[in-house]
């Protein structure tokens, strides 16, 4: 068990996407993903504002913080360019959040459709539970097969043809939340290792919950769909 005091929450954003540039800042469904996702989270009923980092490096981006009223890690250029190695550099706020903090969680801000409420329950799931991280996945009732073309899903007792209705489920990581010990990730660890056997856990959400905008094509079909369902 661990106490929500004791977690930090962090959302990072930069404006030199490779992919899209400027992303963060691009119009979006009549604003943009980043004053999407810190609308969300001041309306969290578990993030308290003392406890919530926004880390970014761009003084656009520190603007639009302060306009929020959220507090600002100011991440080093070095973070802002990195590409995830060493975890380090790319999280370099995780030696000053070690001297008041044991863990952290780091939100995206690329996933519009997510929700505070699965936010805050994956917050919750991870305070109570005895993994050393925790992940985000999306369930995936498929057939799948390995890189030699191995079939690698278990094929279902006494179904002659393919029919997901009765394969086991698998779970694919939704690049949306993460959380993890800070003095793991200060050795370099990430979460922990994913191939030790409950040393990392899982929490499921919705498939359309865990969009991500990675491509221009991407921030065009997601946006339609963000319309359609806040209009909902």
């Amino acid at each position: 068990m661990r106490s929500i005091d004791e977690i930090a929450v962090v959302v990072q954003a930069r404006l030199s996407s490779k992919r899209i540039p400027n992303k963060m800042l691009e119009p979006f469904a009549g604003s943009t993903l980043t004053d999407i996702c810190l609308e969300k989270i001041k309306n969290s009923k578990l993030i308290k504002p003392e406890n919530f980092y926004f880390s970014v490096y761009e003084p656009e981006l520190k603007e639009l913080a302060d306009r929020h009223g959220v507090q600002v890690w100011n991440r080093s250029e070095a973070s802002a360019n990195s590409e995830g190695t060493p975890i380090t550099e790319l999280f370099d706020w995780w030696e000053h959040l070690s001297d008041q903090y044991k863990y952290v969680v780091v939100v995206s801000a690329c996933c519009p459709l997510l929700k505070i409420d699965t936010i805050d329950e994956f917050i919750r799931s991870y305070a109570n539970n005895d993994n050393d991280g925790f992940l985000s996945v999306v369930e995936k009732r498929n057939y799948f097969w390995d890189h030699n073309h191995n079939l690698i899903t278990p094929w279902p007792e006494g179904h002659d043809i393919m029919n997901t209705k009765y394969v086991k489920p698998t779970y694919e990581t939704a690049q949306c939340l993460y959380a993890g010990r800070l003095d793991k990730l200060g050795q370099g660890i990430w979460m922990g290792r994913l191939y030790n056997e409950g040393e990392v856990g899982i929490f499921p959400i919705g498939e359309e919950e865990a969009f991500d905008i990675d491509y221009p094509d991407q921030l065009v079909t997601i946006e339609a769909l963000y319309k359609q369902l806040v209009n909902k």
